[in-house]
């Protein structure tokens, strides 16, 4: 569930008050799902309906070549619209492919959004992917060098419990807290500065 108005402007505020407390630089980015997965799900479609010819062999029906030729296009064509209603898209699409798919899209926001051009290289991304459950929190160089990967990974596991609760705005406020608590303890504030906004992006 996408944040609303007030709940995007209460996580704007926490923001700034954690980054009041050091020198790195926060963004989030929330994005509904990370692909489309649309060659998934005609492919799936595409292979059931490669059975239709066979079904036909053990059906007390008889079809003349056109008829079993339409017929198998009306199951390609049902099956590729039923496949994209998303409890049944995402039973069909790997979870592997999935959690590439969402990082791949994290990365590329993490550009997009100038995180790797903050004073110090101290830009922080924590980047959801509402549809996958998927979140990642990425850290610039200025702050890799103090924090490890492996400590932002409570955060995160904490962030996918609320996510799949539905718990979106509350997932976010809460990991932006944990990480300003991190930040202020490795990368305190020496000065103030807000370079990049503070606003939830949403993709």
């Amino acid at each position: 569930m996408l944040l609303d108005h007030d709940a995007q402007s209460a996580l704007a505020r926490v923001i700034s008050e954690q980054e009041a407390r050091t020198d790195a630089e926060m963004v989030t980015v929330l994005a509904r799902q990370a692909d489309d997965y649309r060659y998934v799900t005609v492919m799936w479609a595409a292979l059931l309906s490669l059975l239709v010819p066979a079904l036909l062999l053990f059906l007390p029906v008889w079809l003349t070549p056109l008829e079993a030729l339409l017929l198998q296009w009306g199951v390609l064509l049902a099956l590729a619209v039923l496949f994209r209603l998303k409890p049944i898209q995402f039973r069909l699409v790997p979870r592997r492919l999935q959690q590439t798919r969402a990082a791949g899209l994290a990365r590329q926001s993490f550009l997009q959004q100038g995180l790797h051009r903050t004073k110090g290289a101290t830009g922080v991304l924590i980047f959801v992917s509402e549809a996958e459950h998927y979140v990642e929190i990425l850290a610039d160089q200025g702050i890799a060098q103090h924090v490890p990967d492996s400590e932002w990974q409570s955060m995160v596991d904490a962030f996918i419990a609320k996510l799949k609760n539905g718990e979106v705005a509350e997932g976010f406020q809460e990991c932006v807290a944990a990480c300003g608590d991190k930040l202020a303890n490795h990368v305190p504030a020496t000065e103030q500065k807000n370079e990049l906004p503070n606003h939830l992006v949403i993709l």
